[in-house]
């Protein structure tokens, strides 16, 4: 695969890495790892046989999930055994630390504060990237002051506050992928660049299992991250072993974060065929979520048989499923539906300027003992689908998150851009 490749200079090696130009493909890298672990600055270096090919599976496994997500990264896709191709970023010199439970050198910092405290909300640290004054911790006020300067974009307070953001969402989504392997994501580390080419804050660098801690079930003498590494007392073969087992049960778990945990549906049931636009317009929503869509047409006034005799089908197979009615002028396909069923019903009326505001009684005034929602937009009406599902599914809530973070994003890059005019 690699021999396909055109290297051009190399940019960059670190402890773990190098990074070489791409002379077929302008504005990217390739970022090849390397078999050596290190811990403490590299006070502590070892080579480990076959680390560059489990960081290599490791970083681009998450990275996949959180694209998939809708998260902005670097990465563009794996190469090879051991190197993957990212956009040429010019990275931001700040290493984002991100705890849920406090151990570490975190104890060291904050005397009294026993480990295993757990934050909420989560707690963020900096530290400026300076291997010969060991990475000092930096306060949000040392950042915006050195007014770094990346690729023609000045870091200033609307930057820092997109990588806090980030970092932030970015931590929430694999702490809830995790969690579907019963393993907590305690803390983690990540870094930024700035994409050269479209000038976009990113995430960039790599997330590998030098990157994080994790404790199955919580437990952290079950610890499966480097951590094992920085305790070894002594180095042996024996204990190298031990250390790679727990990469390589990393990097095989990480495959398993990709794969949805239960699959759902979204039913959409139109009391005429003229409102298949409005549910168009649902089934795309639901498609951006990766929520598989059906529409049916159906009345519950004109033929409830047929209504009930559909909604038996869709309970019959086991598939979680939410009901969407849309039905206009009067909703009894809502009502119906709600009365008759245990699983969700989101009433969906497409609302006309005529009689709307009368006919959306139909769907707010319910008789008693009748559970269903009204949401009068039809992209609403999936996204309330989604977080239905995204209860169980690690998969959907990620993107319910990313979106999230990306809709504050495009506000905060709105501000600025009219400050900016207004100056």
């Amino acid at each position: 695969m690699q021999s396909d490749l055109k290297l051009g200079q190399k940019l960059n090696e670190g402890k773990t890495k190098q990074i070489f130009e791409l002379a077929d493909e302008p504005g990217h890298v390739l970022v090849q790892s390397k078999d050596q672990i290190t811990a403490g600055n590299a006070a502590r270096k070892d080579q480990m046989e076959g680390k560059a090919a489990i960081a290599n599976r490791t970083t681009s496994c998450v990275f996949k999930l959180l694209q998939e997500a809708g998260i902005k990264t670097a990465f563009v896709r794996q190469q090879s055994e051991k190197a993957f191709v990212a956009a040429r970023c010019e990275m931001i010199p700040i290493e984002w630390v991100c705890r849920r439970v406090a151990t570490g050198s975190f104890l060291k910092r904050n005397p009294g504060v026993k480990e295993g405290y757990r934050f909420y909300p989560l707690k963020m640290e900096m530290f400026f990237k300076d291997d010969a004054n060991n990475d000092p911790q930096w306060s949000e006020e040392q950042l915006l002051e050195t007014k770094l300067s990346l690729a023609g974009l000045t870091i200033g307070r609307c930057e820092v506050d997109i990588m806090n953001r980030s970092t932030v969402a970015i931590f929430e989504v694999l702490e809830r992928a995790w969690a579907t392997q019963n393993c907590t994501l305690v803390d983690m580390k990540i870094e930024f660049g700035v994409n050269v080419s479209t000038k976009e804050i990113v995430l960039a660098d790599v997330i590998d299992n030098d990157s994080w801690r994790l404790w199955p079930a919580g437990d952290r003498s079950q610890q499966k991250d480097k951590q094992v590494y920085r305790d070894l007392k002594e180095v042996t073969p024996e204990a190298m072993q031990m250390v790679k087992r727990n990469f390589e049960w990393v990097s095989e778990s990480v495959k398993r974060l990709l794969e949805p945990q239960a699959s759902g549906r979204v039913v959409v049931l139109m009391g005429s065929i003229s409102d298949t636009a409005h549910c168009e317009k649902i089934r795309k929503a639901c498609g951006s979520y990766g929520i598989p869509c059906e529409l049916r047409v159906t009345s519950a006034h004109k033929g409830p048989d047929e209504t009930l005799r559909i909604k038996a089908e869709y309970e019959g197979d086991g598939v979680p499923t939410v009901f969407v009615a849309v039905a206009g002028r009067s909703n009894g396909l809502g009502p119906v539906m709600s009365g008759n069923t245990v699983y969700p019903v989101i009433n969906c009326p497409p609302i006309t300027p005529n009689w709307g505001a009368q006919d959306i009684w139909s769907s707010l005034r319910m008789p008693s003992g009748l559970g269903c929602s009204t949401v009068l937009s039809p992209e609403a009406a999936a996204q309330f689908a989604a977080q239905i599902f995204g209860l169980s599914d690690h998969l959907v809530w990620s993107k319910l998150r990313a979106s999230m973070l990306n809709t504050w994003v495009s506000l905060k890059q709105a501000d600025k851009k009219l400050q900016a005019c207004s100056l």
